[in-house]
Formats: C-alpha cells, sequence, structure tokens
C-alpha cells in the first residue's frame, strides 16, 4: 500500500524538493503537495479508497468526516464515499477554524477527522474543538501522510484515539531562526494555504 501511494505521489509531482515553509510555520528540504494527486480524479479515489480501508477494518463505525479547507476538502470527500458517511469540511473565518456553508454535526455522531498531511496536528487539534462544540464525537484521525515523527501524534490528548495514515515521511523540519536553508540563501517557497510571514 505504501508503495503504491509513493508511486502515485511521484508519478503526479506531488514530491517536492527544495526550501519551503510549511503551514505550520517550520521550514523544511522535502514537500509533499497531494493537491497534484487529486488533479487526477482516479489517483485521489484510490487514496480515499485505501484509507477507508484502513478505517473500516479497525472496526470504526463513522457517521461524518470532516477535513480542515483546502487540504482536507477533497480527501474527506472520497473517504467519506467509500466509507458511506457525510463528508463536510472546516474552514478559517477571521483565522478561527469553524464550520460554515450550513454544515452542522448532530449531538452523539461519531466523526473521523482526515487531513492530506499531518506535522505538527495543529490544525487537526482545531478542528477537534469545532466538533467537540458541536456535540459530535471524534472517534479517529486520519491522513494520506504522517510526517509528524510520531506514530500517532494526537493519542496523548485525545485518550488513545486512533490514527490511520497511508505513508510515513521523517524530512527533517526546521525552526525558521536555525534554518541551514535559510542560512545558505535558497530562496523559501510557501505552497501551504496557512497565511503567515515569509523573511
Amino acid at each position: 500500500m505504501e508503495k503504491r501511494v509513493i508511486e502515485i505521489l511521484k508519478n503526479t509531482g506531488a514530491l517536492l524538493e527544495g526550501h519551503f515553509i510549511l503551514s505550520s510555520g517550520l521550514h523544511s528540504s522535502n514537500y509533499v503537495q497531494c493537491a497534484k494527486a487529486f488533479e487526477y480524479p482516479e489517483y485521489g479515489g484510490e487514496i480515499g479508497a485505501l484509507i477507508a480501508k484502513e478505517v473500516s477494518e479497525a472496526g470504526l463505525n463513522i457517521d461524518v468526516v470532516v477535513g480542515p479547507a483546502l487540504g482536507g476538502v477533497i480527501v474527506a470527500y472520497e473517504v467519506g464515499k467509500n466509507l458511506k458517511a457525510r463528508a463536510i469540511f472546516t474552514e478559517r473565518e477571521e483565522n478561527v477554524m469553524k464550520l460554515r456553508r450550513g454544515f452542522e454535526i448532530n449531538e452523539g455522531e461519531k466523526v473521523l477527522i482526515v487531513e492530506d498531511v499531518v506535522t505538527t496536528g495543529k490544525s487537526t487539534f482545531e478542528v477537534v474543538d469545532v466538533v467537540e462544540s458541536y456535540g459530535g464525537k471524534v472517534v479517529g484521525f486520519a491522513s494520506i501522510i504522517n510526517r509528524s515523527g510520531k506514530e500517532n501524534p494526537f493519542a496523548e490528548k485525545t485518550n488513545g484515539k486512533p490514527y490511520f495514515y497511508l505513508v510515513k515521511f521523517d524530512f527533517p523540519t526546521y525552526n525558521p531562526d536555525d534554518c541551514p536553508l535559510c542560512k545558505s540563501g535558497i530562496p523559501a517557497v510557501k505552497p501551504g494555504s496557512r497565511k503567515m510571514n515569509t523573511k
């Protein structure tokens, strides 16, 4: 499965090398632009089916799949389609994560939160807060790529809720003040969607 996903990422030009500012604010010499894979619906469908298979085999029953915009929107749709669950997304309004566009989560509904890439998990934890504010019950997490450096970056704060991912990358990341790429004068590119200042 991992081999197949890496093949898809390579075939679609989603694996990038250079100097990148991640949505977390950290810098890295590697970036995965998952949107490139979803440029090809057949690949997007395959990725969604693989995540859904992992979740189903773990025995989780899901009512709603939620992904943060923008990276989690199509992933949530494809996973939801395969799990026969509703698929919705959160988005930022004045830098606050929330549900808009008439989306709601009903009291007690079982929710799977999905992302394209997990690094620090900041966006995911913001989605947890949104889900819980509606009375929903987060039962698990999933992403295409885990680059958090941990097997389950959500376990400690969520009482061991499961985390499913297709590929784990241990790309190096740097704080901006200690970034060797900055020191070497390589221009930084910000491919993510969260607003931040660049040097």
